[in-house]
């Protein structure tokens, strides 16, 4: 290939990743200027607000906005500190689960062909059945216990459908971690419990870190399962953003942008502080020795 289409190529890579990336980025800056915007800009096409507003945060954060006058609502809205503390629960509590669950069952596939060779693609087929079809019969089933609209049933639910995801993806890190280290330790006296917990756990865990953050991130963001399972006293942060309307004005554009924002810190702020431990276990195994 010629210099000059070496260079025609190249700037053509560089224009599709530059308009790629903008159109990616691009449903992130209309929340954050929805987020900022005055309410009478909501519906309109400004691409920055007119001035700065942060009444939107206001009013999903702090508790009896607007009794004093200043909500620009009617009805002033109920702060948002309780659906982020049940969204925490809900999904630290569901991915622990799924974690934990995933990370023995893919041990035992691995290390012991536990199953036979169908009950990787079993287990990936709860996956494949559409969440929305046992919504009803699990509501019923909690229902009988009394357990609906409690963190027990949520989490019990999540963990069990975020599980095989845990399994897929943590069964390929340790079929790619070598069996002679396991055999190793061993020999040096450790049980095979011993073994998974003082090797083959410690080597993987840079790629159960992203696993967690993957399961921990469908469960966030999740909203049919909160919203049934759900109700008065556990409500997700996704059902709230969802029920900001208002009988005169509609939909609240700004308070839901601006609870939508709120809503994306613990995910990031989680995927920053396991860096280190995702870029390990994104690429783990992509080398062979």
């Amino acid at each position: 290939m010629s210099r000059p289409q070496s260079r025609l190529l190249q700037t053509a890579r560089v224009a599709f990743l530059i308009t790629w990336t903008l159109l990616i980025a691009f449903p992130l800056y209309w929340t954050i200027t929805m987020a900022l915007k005055p309410k009478s800009e909501w519906t309109g096409t400004t691409w920055f607000p007119s001035k700065l507003e942060w009444s939107n945060f206001a009013e999903v954060l702090i508790p009896g906005y607007g009794d004093d006058g200043l909500s620009f609502i009617e009805t002033p809205i109920k702060d948002a500190l309780g659906p982020l503390k049940d969204s925490l629960v809900i999904s630290v509590g569901g991915t622990l689960l799924a974690v934990i669950l995933g990370t023995a069952a893919a041990y035992a596939i691995s290390r012991y062909r536990f199953g036979g060779s169908l009950l990787p693609f079993n287990i990936l087929s709860v996956r494949m059945f559409p969440p929305i079809a046992a919504i009803i019969p699990l509501m019923v089933m909690f229902s009988t216990v009394q357990l609906v609209d409690s963190y027990v049933a949520l989490i019990l639910v999540y963990g069990g459908l975020t599980a095989p995801y845990a399994v897929w993806l943590t069964k390929s890190f340790i079929d790619d971690l070598p069996r002679e280290l396991e055999e190793a330790s061993m020999l040096d006296g450790n049980t095979r419990l011993g073994a998974l917990t003082k090797v083959t756990l410690p080597l993987i865990a840079g790629s159960v870190a992203t696993t967690a953050l993957f399961v921990f991130i469908v469960i966030w963001s999740d909203f049919v399962i909160a919203f049934t399972l759900g109700g008065t006293n556990v409500e997700a942060v996704s059902v709230r953003i969802a029920s900001l309307t208002s009988a005169t004005q509609g939909q609240l554009y700004g308070p839901q942008a601006a609870l939508g924002l709120i809503a994306a810190l613990p995910a990031i702020v989680l995927g920053l502080s396991i860096q280190k431990y995702l870029a390990r276990g994104l690429t783990f195994g992509a080398v062979k020795r």
